[in-house]
């Protein structure tokens, strides 16, 4: 009886041990412990704990995880005879030819590609139908024949294509299923009492692939290089889809902007500068005081066109645009830069000797870093969190008694109008042509 040895013994190699174990006088290996306690053995089976026994046999599968197979072979390498024939059991099959074909330069040692499309849980009921990918690549006719024909009477569907074929396909067939069963497990999609048949389905699809170990996932997007193309793809149907389903414009009267600031700010002054500029006069604007809740806004429907403040010639780029930028995905379809001065206010009330601190957005104290440290040094530099980062909702809490009284606020001077505040002084921007640059975008 010929012998064939299986090299990894762990979900699939117990169920290529059930394809071929009454055929074969069989040797297992595995790195772990086989319990022999644990799975039904023919009395042709053996478990081997060295690899001189594993390498007695004329026939080897490597049935070892993708991210596993080079170290294995390099490792097992010394081991290989002219007659020996190595099979591969691998979900992607440019991976293992390259490895093959690195340790066996020059070597009569045969390789035979293998993907057999089926697991522990789509063969419990027999292999019968179930498809076997080959690919003949380092060995002779005879050997490639007589694998094809067993497999074939097995009752396999055998199909015949190059590594490279098999990638492609299998990137959008078992890379795409196994993406999708992990992004349901993700979703945490779970049983209901009305599940359809095809909810039920879709739990299916997640059962079977989160079955499988993390690693074969990982493996299998890493290394099939025509996964991350797949991927992409997916990303930009869901984004395609998902913008359908969304209003082309909130309100069919008005275009609905979403800008950074609130009344009072700059991004309200940036944005009316815009509309003027360019002769809107049906539009409605939401004041969303954050870049975060911009984008997040457009990105939910709720605002046709968002606006905030990108750059500014003395202060940089503006952080907190640029972190929630990381985050959406939208297109620019205009940017334009106004005239920025700042003016030092309080409330009516107060006394300025008895204010301890300035609270105002991160790039009014990067405008004005000299001349607040010039002219007011005592004073705290404090910048809120969420919406009282914004100026202007600063300006508003100091109105509505909502900060103490000993708190002063840096923006327009238009806030003191606005929200019945004293300026203090006005112009307090370092550079004279200071200039802060918005972008107005869209969602794709």
């Amino acid at each position: 009886m010929k012998q064939i040895s299986i090299v990894g013994f762990g979900r699939f190699g117990k169920t290529l041990y059930r394809l071929i174990k009454d055929d074969f006088a069989v040797v297992l290996y595995n790195r772990s412990e086989i319990d022999p306690e644990a799975i039904e053995l023919t009395k042709n089976t053996v478990i081997a704990t060295d690899l001189s026994v594993v390498y007695k046999s004329d026939v080897i599968f490597y049935a070892v995880p993708i991210s596993t197979f080079e170290e294995v072979i390099s490792s097992h390498k010394k081991y290989f005879r002219d007659n020996h024939l190595l099979i591969d059991v691998l979900s992607v099959k440019l991976h293992p030819a390259q490895i093959f074909s690195k340790y066996l330069k020059d070597s009569p040692t045969q390789a035979l590609l293998t993907h057999p499309m089926f697991g522990p849980d789509s063969s419990k009921n027999g292999f019968e139908g179930l498809p076997m990918i080959l690919d003949k690549f380092k060995t002779d006719n005879n050997t490639y024949n007589f694998w094809k024909e067993y497999f074939q009477g097995k009752k396999l569907r055998v199909i015949e294509m190059s590594a490279d074929e098999h990638d492609k396909i299998a990137a959008n067939s078992q890379g795409l299923t196994h993406f999708i069963g992990r992004l349901l497990d993700e979703y945490k999609l779970e049983e209901t009492l009305i599940d359809s048949l095809g909810t039920k389905k879709l739990l299916e699809i997640k059962e079977q692939t989160c079955n499988d170990t993390w690693q074969l996932f990982t493996d299998l997007q890493h290394y099939n290089p025509h996964t991350k193309q797949m991927r992409l793809k997916l990303g930009e149907a869901y984004d395609k889809l998902y913008n359908k389903l969304l209003p082309k414009q909130i309100d069919p009267e008005f275009i609905t902007f979403g800008i950074q600031g609130g009344k009072g700010s700059f991004n309200e002054e940036a944005i009316s500068y815009f509309l003027k500029r360019e002769g809107f006069s049906n539009y409605k604007i939401k004041y969303l005081y954050t870049s975060q809740k911009v984008l997040e806004a457009l990105h939910q429907g709720e605002i046709d066109r968002g606006q905030f403040a990108i750059h500014n010639s003395v202060g940089g780029i503006v952080e907190e645009s640029i972190n929630a930028m990381a985050k959406y995905k939208f297109n620019i379809i205009n940017q334009f830069a106004i005239k920025i001065s700042h003016a030092l206010m309080i409330r009516k009330d107060a006394d300025f000797n008895d204010v301890t601190s300035i609270m105002s957005h991160p790039q009014v104290f990067a405008q004005c870093k000299d001349t607040l440290s010039k002219k007011y040094p005592h004073l705290n530099q404090i910048s809120g969190e969420g919406e009282l980062i914004d100026h202007a909702m600063v300006a508003k809490y100091l109105s509505e008694d909502k900060l103490p009284k000993q708190t002063a606020t840096m923006g327009s001077k238009v806030l003191a109008e606005l929200y019945d505040l004293r300026i203090i002084e006005d112009n307090l921007q370092d550079a004279k042509e200071n200039y802060t640059s918005f972008l107005l975008v869209v969602r794709l």
